[in-house]
C-alpha cells in the first residue's frame, strides 16, 4: 500500500475489447495533506469483502468494523463498507481480511466511501506515535497551512502559510522523517511551521528536514 494521495494517471489504449496498457501513478503527499483533503479518516478492521460488477474490472467492497473516526462526522458518521477498484492498475486497494487494523482515508460519493492506492492507507501498527497524535488533533490544526514539496535544491517557502517538505531530498526518500514525525501547524503571528512534538531527533538526515 502506498500512502500517497494525489494525481492519478491512467495510461491506456482500447484494442479488441481490452485495455492495452494501464498504470496507477500517485504524487507524494504528506499524511497531514492526506488527512485534510479526505472526506473520511477512520481506523477500522476489515471483516469481509466481495466483488461486485461495477466498472471495467469490477469493484471490491470491503466490510469493515469501524474503531474510531478522525474526520468525516458530518459526511458519514459511521462507515460499514468501503469501495475500491478491483484492479490495482486502476489504483485498487488490496486489504487483508480479519488480520490488521488499518488507518483508512477516502472520499464520499453518492453516500459511499471510496479509497485507493493514492489515498493514505496504512496498517495501524505501522504508524508512528507522532502520526497517531496528528490524527487525533495536530493535523486538523494545520489544515489551513500549505505543505510545499521540495524535490531538488534550492527550494524556498513563498508565503507565511507554507511549510517546506523535503523528505524527497534525503537518501531514504519517501516516506521520510517529516512524514513520520512532523505536522505543519499555524503558530503565533499567522506563520505556519513544522511541529515535531516528542519525536526524538534523527541526526542521519540532512539539516533541511529538521526545521
Amino acid at each position: 500500500m502506498t500512502p500517497w494521495f494525489g494525481l492519478i494517471v491512467l495510461l491506456g489504449s482500447w484494442s479488441l475489447g481490452y485495455w492495452g496498457a494501464e498504470a496507477c501513478t500517485c504524487s507524494p503527499s504528506h499524511p497531514q495533506d492526506a488527512f485534510c483533503n479526505s472526506d473520511i479518516v477512520i481506523r477500522a478492521k476489515v471483516v469481509g469483502k466481495k466483488l461486485v460488477k461495477e466498472g471495467p474490472f469490477g469493484t471490491l467492497v470491503y466490510t469493515i468494523k469501524q474503531m474510531k473516526m478522525y474526520r468525516g462526522f458530518t459526511k458519514m458518521p459511521h462507515v460499514q463498507y468501503i469501495h475500491t477498484e478491483a484492479s490495482e492498475s486502476l489504483c485498487g486497494l488490496k486489504l487483508e481480511v480479519n488480520k490488521y487494523q488499518y488507518l483508512l482515508t477516502g472520499r464520499v460519493y453518492d453516500g459511499k466511501m471510496y479509497t485507493g492506492l493514492c489515498n493514505f492507507v496504512e496498517r495501524w501498527d505501522q504508524l508512528t506515535l507522532s502520526q497517531r497524535k496528528g490524527l487525533n488533533y495536530r493535523y486538523h490544526l494545520g489544515c489551513n497551512c500549505k505543505i510545499k514539496s521540495c524535490y531538488y535544491l534550492p527550494c524556498f517557502v513563498t508565503s507565511k502559510n507554507e511549510c517546506l517538505w523535503t523528505d524527497m531530498l534525503s537518501n531514504f526518500g519517501y516516506p521520510g522523517y517529516q512524514s513520520k514525525h512532523y505536522a505543519c501547524i499555524r503558530q503565533k503571528g499567522g506563520y505556519c511551521s513544522w511541529y515535531r512534538g516528542w519525536a526524538p531527533p534523527d541526526k542521519s538526515i540532512i539539516n533541511a528536514t529538521d526545521p
